[in-house]
């Protein structure tokens, strides 16, 4: 039976005699408590079960004990290249840089981070260009923790998670190239619009990852294709060296080239100098002769005829030559003559003082010619 009820028990819960007795005093359960700790600590007790005067003493240094291990225990440090996440009771609570730091312990937890290791992965896939020709690529990315806080909460695998974003970063952007572009010199754009795309990818899934830097292996083909893949590459390195050869030989002519053509330009400048001051000399020439003709124009008129004839006649090797009172013209062969005397190997005194002279008979000759031309004058 209740013991509130008629006939029942009349003793409360509590421990009194009486059912008017109300709850105990709360002092007597702290006592009982404090006995109850020095008990299970070793404390020293009275007889009859009473405390000594040694128990309160024994339990408050217990209790400062206790505390200072916990105050201890929650001081952790985190490195230089580490940031320490926080969490209380399961929650983000905020992010501690390098050094020294506290937490209550069992009620926050810190998770550390390091942020400067640099991670890689690398991914290798065979891929289709956009002229349907299959290509083996391997494109190696590293990456560093650029936000703990993300890293640790909005993604559940940020690792795994930048592996199969890279696949997919570099499907898209080979994709959208011809195999001849890979070859010829693309794959500086390629790593370049993956690394772009790749993080992109990463800042929209806030992964709380950096990529540092995008490696993109040498491509290998397919096994079946090995052979016509490496007569590509080798098209490819004899265009780029005869482009270079075509480059240097363009270096070099073009400015001889120019070399000549400004030659050229000065060597026209000089003849058109010299045939306008010719020109102007002849007209003044011919100025003065008119101002002569006017003066005396037969006089003129002959010497004009005997320095013509002379320039003309000048270069001339035969000479016709007509004696007065004789109808027949005699023609002298100088060139000849000439000729004859420089052929002739040269006399000796001796053969000079017998009086070998035919070899002067042509200069005698044409000297006797020459006088009969000046009296016929």
């Amino acid at each position: 039976m209740a013991w509130n009820e008629p006939g029942g028990d009349k003793r409360n819960p509590w421990g009194g005699k009486g059912g008017n007795e109300g709850p105990p005093d709360l002092d007597e359960l702290v006592r009982k408590l404090r006995d109850g700790v020095n008990r299970l600590f070793g404390g020293l007790t009275g007889k009859g079960g009473g405390a000594s005067t040694g128990s309160p003493i024994s339990f408050g240094f217990i209790a400062g004990l206790a505390i200072a291990i916990w105050v201890l225990s929650g001081i952790y440090i985190i490195d230089p290249a580490e940031r320490g996440v926080v969490l209380r009771l399961g929650e983000f609570k905020a992010i501690t840089e390098p050094g020294p730091h506290w937490f209550m312990r069992f009620i926050e937890t810190v998770e550390k981070v390091n942020i400067d290791r640099v991670r890689t992965v690398s991914h290798k896939a065979k891929i289709l260009t956009k002229d349907e020709n299959i290509i083996q690529v391997e494109l190696a990315v590293q990456y560093q923790v650029k936000n703990a806080e993300d890293y640790l909460f909005q993604v559940r695998d940020p690792d795994y998670t930048l592996q199969e974003a890279t696949e997919s970063a570099l499907r898209e952007v080979i994709g959208g190239i011809t195999m001849d572009q890979f070859l010829s010199g693309g794959r500086g754009d390629i790593v370049f619009q993956a690394k772009e795309l790749l993080q992109t990818i990463m800042d929209r899934y806030q992964t709380g990852l950096l990529l540092t830097s995008v490696n993109l292996q040498d491509p290998q083909p397919p096994e079946e294709v090995q052979g016509a893949f490496q007569d590509a590459i080798k098209a490819q390195e004899d265009e780029v060296k005869f482009k270079n050869e075509a480059e240097a030989y363009a270096r070099d002519i073009v400015p001889r080239a120019r070399g000549d053509a400004r030659r050229m330009r000065e060597e026209a400048g000089a003849y058109k100098e010299q045939i306008i001051a010719k020109a102007e000399g002849e007209t003044s020439r011919f100025l003065q002769t008119l101002k002569e003709y006017k003066k005396a124009p037969e006089i003129t008129r002959k010497r004009l005829y005997l320095e013509t004839m002379e320039e003309v006649l000048a270069n001339t090797s035969k000479i016709i030559m007509q004696v007065k009172g004789v109808n027949n013209l005699m023609y002298l062969p100088l060139d000849k003559l000439m000729q004859q005397s420089s052929d002739s190997t040269p006399r000796t005194p001796e053969e000079m003082q017998t009086g070998n002279e035919t070899s002067t008979a042509p200069t005698e000759l044409v000297r006797r010619r020459s006088t009969i031309r000046q009296g016929d004058r």
